[in-house]
């Protein structure tokens, strides 16, 4: 079974994998405690820390964030997003790499799927 990892490394990982998506971008529209990562101007993923906390906060399906959330107790609804599009995760039992690098694909997907195609890459 995968090791559950921290949430500083659990921001890595996000980073990391939004770094090498086509097209992706990371700004800091909300300030340095904030990285925002974006495709054709659209955010999917965002790292912040709340009150002693690193978070990552990631477009989500809405049936599968629905079942993350009961699985996972460190998956919540959105921190200040759409509570139903959007999951935050904390560091928890069950968080690893290979979720978190999974769950940053699909919120890329997600956001590449509905841009016009005038706008979709490749």
């Amino acid at each position: 079974m995968s090791k559950s990892i921290t949430g500083e490394e659990m921001q890595k990982i996000v980073a990391d994998v939004a770094g090498k998506l086509p097209g992706a971008t990371c700004t800091q529209p909300f300030g340095p405690e904030y990285d925002v990562f974006k495709v054709r101007g659209k955010v999917f993923a965002m790292t912040t820390e709340v009150p002693g906390k690193k978070i990552v906060t990631l477009k989500c399906d809405p049936d599968r964030a629905i079942i993350l959330r009961e699985v996972h107790e460190t998956v919540t609804a959105g921190y200040h997003m759409n509570k139903r599009h959007w999951i935050s995760i904390a560091a928890g039992g069950g968080i690893t790499r290979a979720l978190v690098t999974e769950l940053v694909q699909d919120a890329y997907t997600l956001i590449v799927a509905s841009l016009p195609n005038t706008l979709r890459l490749g």
